[in-house]
């Protein structure tokens, strides 16, 4: 009988409590330490993106709560997920330092630093088909979640928010708001002709703005706490807007204060990409297209964060001038750019002119009235 052999791994230990962050500094080869209770699928995307060998979990990367994506999507792509018992190998382990993974076993040199559990293809795809048939107990969280918010955050919800006078001018304007989620480098990079040919104004809700960018996009707003947004977004020309908390919490204002980069405080409760549609609607948007927010049940709880009910029900307080981008990619037939029509105009002029000099009396035609043109000129 053959016995399985643990699998080994060698590299470069990087810790991060805050996976968004983290995500930042890794590189290919990388084994990412991380704090990420019910790992999502935005999380994993970026760990892929990020070409890590492996990621040392010190909470349950699923708890059973619902059916999240992260870890089924990380085996899936050959990484090395192992669940700890604990939090401890941020206080045995340093940044930087080299680490090797045999199996569920993490070392440095020949000292174990601590063992955990394997999160193997097989298991984790069997326990996220389960959990898919046992949603009932999440839904219930979010339905109860969704009611809390309904009476703690009526402010948001009924339009009592205090906002400023902006730079930017939303009136009549379709808005696109582009938030660090799902797909929205594939929906942005759909969306490029609806972008060229409508022109709408855009905004970024944290790490968007670096989205935005690297797909040779500038926005003209940045909303949020700015810690995704990089330094070169925040120079970018666009106007910061830092999303201060009931309690009077404005993690992006001392950023910002360092940086010498001025901005306008908007306190409000919910998340930052519901202050960016709440901003769009009241000042005017007629349209607004939402690139990688959340769209359905299973995204929703995907997130796994309290307050993903309040953008729920900012979605419905928004109603029908809320678009999600694959929605607009699919329904949006782009106009026409210059270049095509040059061709088909040059292409229309060569043909009069093989006409022209082809047919003897159109020649003689052209000829007389090339000669009027002379005289009214004074060539003759």
């Amino acid at each position: 009988m053959a016995v399985a052999v643990a699998r080994e791994l060698s590299g470069r230990a990087r810790l991060g409590r805050r996976t968004k962050l983290i995500v930042k500094t890794l590189a290919s080869g990388d084994i990412a330490i991380l704090d990420h209770r019910d790992l999502d699928r935005v999380s994993a995307e970026d760990l892929i993106a990020a070409g890590v060998q492996a990621v040392l979990n010190c909470s349950p990367s699923s708890t059973g709560a619902y059916p999240n994506m992260g870890p089924l999507l990380l085996v899936q792509a050959g990484i090395h997920l192992v669940d700890l018992p604990d939090d401890t190998l941020f206080k045995k382990c340093k940044d930087g330092d080299e680490i090797t993974v045999r199996g569920g076993s993490v070392a440095r040199g020949e000292k174990v630093l601590v063992t955990g559990e394997v999160r193997e293809p097989a298991a984790v795809r069997a326990a996220t088909d389960e959990r898919r048939h046992e949603i009932g107990d999440a839904l219930e969280a979010f339905a109860r979640n969704t009611i809390e918010h309904m009476l703690e955050e009526r402010e948001l919800l009924s339009g009592r928010i205090e906002l400023p006078r902006f730079d930017t001018d939303f009136r009549d304007r379709p808005a696109l708001i582009v938030v660090r989620g799902v797909d929205h480098q594939k929906d942005l990079r759909m969306l490029r002709p609806y972008i060229r040919d409508v022109r709408p104004r855009i905004i970024a809700v944290d790490g968007g703005a670096n989205a935005l960018l690297e797909e040779g996009f500038k926005p003209d707003m940045i909303v949020g706490d700015m810690d995704s947004a990089s330094e070169a977004a925040l120079r970018c020309g666009a106007e910061l807007i830092v999303h201060a908390y009931p309690d009077g919490r404005a993690p992006g204002r001392e950023h910002l204060e360092s940086l010498g980069l001025p901005f306008k405080l908007v306190p409000a409760p919910g998340t930052s990409q519901d202050v960016a549609m709440i901003i769009a609607a009241e000042k005017g948007a007629e349209l607004i297209v939402s690139v990688g927010s959340q769209f359905n049940l299973v995204e929703f709880l995907d997130k796994n964060r309290r307050g993903m009910a309040s953008t729920f029900l900012t979605r419905l307080r928004l109603g029908e001038i809320l678009v999600d981008a694959k929605g607009v990619s699919r329904l949006y037939r782009p106009l026409p750019g210059r270049r095509p029509l040059v061709v088909v105009a040059l292409a229309g002029l060569l043909c009069l002119l093989a006409i022209v000099v082809l047919t003897p009396a159109l020649r003689d035609l052209a000829d007389l009235m090339w000669l009027k043109v002379e005289v009214v000129l004074g060539l003759q």
